[in-house]
């Protein structure tokens, strides 16, 4: 069979994908890649949630639909070592930039959890998704658990929290394990003084750099995908993780839950954050990973991934 070069690529006929006629048509053919740069415009790069308001997303696969929801202060491309093993495990991955963050617009309000969830519910109505799996990490995890309240979790069959900043961040009289506010304060002022400065120590924590391999870099690349948030998103996001209180949310979750979390998470820890959640979540599947820091999707990417799969093929 020829092989197909580049320039021999021609626009595919209306009624084919051109992953059916590169792969399909021509198993031997490794241009794949090349041919979604030569445009498969099949997928919206951008869906409207408001007035004036698109979230940039990302469409991948054919399969039971996954949607990807960031952490603070990333973007959807934090995702990247997960969405190709998703896809070629048969799913359709959608992965969205908050408002505020990455490509979508940089809206001066409506960085509350109520809004951010009214913007997942939108991307799941306007693609018509059924039989959805919710998977969030750290900040993400609040949509996940907002969704179930605020929508019955509608269309969807299973969540997945990762790192996440549920149950609730803040330390008060009822949740002792909290963290004080005068943390949150100070990171807030810090951000306002120096927020690149606060980027690059957050970057450190986050990836638990003490006791992980994690090149300079890689460091520089996410210091620099939280670069291009909005400073306004930064801080109304910020307040948002810290102060909302998701218990009653959690406790509605009504379908299979899979709840992941480091025990050396330094930016969420677990003792305040995922050991009381499962407690909350009624059939939940919990896996503590040994040594692990806030970023695991990046320092255990393959043992995430694996269990990512096996229980979205349960």
């Amino acid at each position: 069979m020829k092989k197909t070069e580049l320039y021999d690529l021609q626009p595919a006929p209306q009624d084919k994908r051109l992953d059916e006629i590169l792969v399909k048509e021509n198993p031997e053919n490794n241009l794949y890649t090349a041919a979604l740069i030569a445009g498969d415009t099949g997928r919206e790069d951008y869906i409207t949630v408001g007035p004036k308001v698109k979230l940039h997303v990302k469409d991948y696969g054919e399969g039971k639909p996954v949607i990807l929801i960031h952490g603070w202060p990333l973007s959807s491309d934090m995702w990247e070592y997960q969405i190709d093993a998703l896809v070629n495990s048969g799913f359709r991955v959608i992965a969205y930039d908050r408002r505020g963050f990455g490509k979508s617009t940089q809206t001066w309000n409506g960085y509350d959890y109520n809004t951010l969830t009214d913007d997942l519910q939108t991307i799941i109505a306007h693609l018509q998704l059924e039989d959805v799996t919710l998977v969030g990490f750290s900040m993400g995890g609040g949509e996940v658990a907002r969704y179930f309240s605020r929508y019955d979790g509608a269309h969807v069959t299973k969540a997945v929290f990762i790192s996440s900043v549920t149950p609730f961040r803040l330390q008060t009289t009822d949740n002792p394990a909290g963290t004080p506010r005068s943390v949150f304060d100070e990171n807030a002022e810090k951000i306002k003084a120096d927020r690149i400065s606060f980027l690059d120590a957050f970057g450190k924590k986050f990836f638990g750099v003490q006791d992980n391999v994690v090149s300079a870099v890689l460091l520089e690349y996410y210091r620099m995908l939280g670069s291009l948030a909005s400073p306004r998103a930064t801080l109304q996001c910020a307040e948002s993780f810290a102060f909302t209180d998701f218990r009653k949310d959690l406790a509605k979750i009504h379908v299979p839950t899979l709840v992941i979390h480091g025990d050396k998470d330094e930016n969420v820890p677990i003792d305040s954050s995922a050991r009381i959640a499962v407690q909350l979540i009624p059939n939940n599947t919990y896996f503590i990973y040994a040594g692990a820091p806030h970023g695991l999707f990046y320092t255990e990417r393959e043992k995430l991934n694996t269990d990512l799969i096996n229980f979205l093929k349960k």
